[in-house]
This record gives C-alpha cells, structure tokens and sequence, in this order.
C-alpha cells in the first residue's frame, strides 16, 4: 500500500510540475542559472552547460517529489523531525553528487555553479524550492479534494430536497377531495366509494415512486390519468380530457412523479381557477427521444416567485439526465402548453433522481 501511495504521489507530482503555470516560472529560473553557469564557468562550454543542465533536471526531478514522498499531509515534525532530517539529506546528496563527486570523476575543472559558495546556495535552492512547488502542489490537490466534497455534498443536498418534494401532491387539492368524499358519503355512497378508492391508489402510487429510481412511463401517466379522474369526479364538467398515448412507449423509464407537478399545475391555474375547456395530454415518439405535452385552458404567467413545480421539474430533470431533457413552457392568452423532451433510454445510471 505505501509503495502504491508514493507512486501515485510522484506520478501525480511529475504531472503538476509540467503545467504551465509551474513549468513556466522553473525554466525562467533553470535558463538564468544555466547561462550564468556557462559564462562564469573555466570549464569547456559542453561541460559546463551539460553539468547546469543536470543539475537543474535534478531538481526538477527529486526536490519537490522528495519533499511530497516524506510530507504527504505537509511540512509534519511529529515524528521527531526525522523526515526533515532525511529530506535535508536527499537534497545533499544529490547537490553534492552532481555538483562536487561527479565533477571530480570527469576530470572538469572549477565551474560557476560549483564553486563552494555557489553549491550552498543550490543546496539551499533544492531545499526551499522542492518545499515550495510540493507545498503548492499539495495545497492544490487538496483544493481539488474540496471542492470535489463540497460539490458532492451540494449534489447529495440537492438530491436529498428533490427526494422530499418528488412526494409533492398539492395539499389544497387532497384537503379540498377529503371535503367532497365527506360530502359524498352523506349523499352518494357509491360516489364517495369510488374516490376513496381512486385517492387511495394516488396516494399509493405516490409512495411507491418516492422509494423508486425509475418507473415506467405508464406508471406516471396512469398517476396523472387518476389525478384528472379525481378532480373531475369533484366537478366533472371542470374540463373535457383527451390522452392521446400511442402504443410502444409504456415501458420508458423515468423519474417517478417528474411530471405529476405539470399535471397539477395545469388543471390548478387552468380549470380550476376559471378556465374552464379541454385539457389535453399527448405523447409523442421522435426518434430516440419521447415528448410529453399538458396543454391547458387559460394563459400562463411563467413560474411564480417561490413556487416549486416547474423550478423542481428543471432540477430533476437536469440531475436525472445531465442536460438531454429538456422542458418548454408555451403560454399564449388562451391556451398553455408544457413540453418534456426525454431520452428514450432514461436517466443517466447511478444517478438518484
């Protein structure tokens, strides 16, 4: 595991150090110090640019992948400063092996870089550099790490909301239902049977699509079918429906109770606020997509401030499908349309919708 861990540490610190952002400012710096090597160097030019060279690669290469294999969390001195200590001891080891021990086995002579003085100071480059880019480099990484967490935790509060609106059923029309079938019991029982019946299978559906990812797609229009049953049961010349389904399409996945709110919204701001006429349902098949369309007596004024059925449609819809779906709302001064374009396919896997 720990051989895992660092390679994935040098990897991932090797491919930090070639963004531009970073790489920029090294080469600035390995250029200065090469020429200054070459122009102040006795040494051959090949020999003194090649030995620059080197020794900044070697830079490159170990100091900030040293400092991050040893300070993985950062600059820790937990441990004693053991691993400080050893950090230290990289960093002479390699200015001292490329700038002193390898010279003297070439047979070189005295370069600007190489000079006691001019060594300590890359000493102390190697160490205060590696320190700084692996410091960055950890920062960054961490900042990613963050803002991956905050962004999943958003997602997760988002969804855990969805979850608890998806249930939405309009409180005023259920209360206003219970009335009638209280109503209805005094006067005809049989009719009051019935909506017991038919709110019992509502409620039931409801529940059941609260605990499910996806259903059919019958299994929303049948939901629908038996809310516009129910509010004309209440008042049956409230609107005249036409559903207008072709077969084929019934087993469709979608998210359960997605498009109950643009039912509820339709008959609530068309027929049931005074704009009594037809009322209308269609699906439609284009290609590898499948439409939805409520279509309502009565204009439409766009999403109220603070409502929650077409602003909780569009999440749903941008979380289940990640910008497939799409939702048109058409109001003119008689008639509102609401459209629902969804992939036939369904939502995207894995997602909680």
């Amino acid at each position: 595991m720990l051989e895992t861990t660092e390679g994935s540490i040098v990897r991932a610190t090797l491919r930090a150090l070639v963004e531009p952002r970073r790489l920029l400012p090294i080469l600035v710096i390995s250029v200065a110090l090469i020429t200054a090597q070459v122009r102040f160097s006795h040494a051959p030019l090949w020999a003194a640019f090649g030995l620059g060279l080197l020794m900044c690669l070697l830079f490159i290469a170990v100091a900030p992948v040293s400092y991050r294999v040893l300070f993985p969390e950062g600059l820790d001195l937990s441990h004693g400063g053991i691993r400080l200590l050893l950090y230290a001891t990289v960093g002479s080891g390699v200015v001292l092996t490329s700038g002193f021990v390898l010279p003297k086995l070439l047979g070189m002579g005295p370069t600007f870089l190489t000079q006691p003085t001019n060594l300590a100071v890359c000493g102390a480059l190697f160490l205060v550099g590696g320190w700084g880019l692996g410091r960055d480099i950890g920062f960054e990484e961490s900042l990613t790490r963050e803002r991956a967490r905050a962004a999943r935790f958003a997602l997760e509060a988002e969804q855990a909301q969805l979850l608890a609106l998806r249930s939405h059923l309009d409180p005023h029309f259920l209360f206003n239902t219970l009335n009638a079938i209280a109503e209805w019991c005094r006067e005809d029982g049989a009719v009051a049977e019935t909506a017991v019946l038919r709110l019992s299978t509502m409620l039931r559906s409801v529940l059941a699509g609260v605990r499910s990812a996806t259903w059919p797609l019958a299994q929303e229009l049948e939901l629908i079918r038996t809310l516009f049953d129910l509010h004309l049961l209440r008042d049956p010349d409230l609107f005249q429906l036409t559903l207008n389904i072709p077969a084929g399409m019934e087993e469709i996945p979608v998210p359960p109770l997605v498009l109950l709110p643009l039912a509820e919204n339709a008959v609530k701001h068309g027929p049931a606020a005074g704009h009594r006429g037809p009322l209308s349902l269609d699906v439609t098949a284009r290609g590898h997509e499948v439409e939805v369309a409520i279509e309502n007596p009565g204009p439409s004024r766009g999403p109220r401030e603070g409502s929650a059925g077409l602003p909780t449609v569009e999440r749903r819809l941008a979380l289940a499908y990640g910008g497939a779906a799409r939702l048109v709302l058409d109001g003119g001064e008689a008639r509102t349309r609401v459209t629902v374009t969804l992939p036939r396919a369904g939502p995207q896997p894995g997602v909680l919708t």
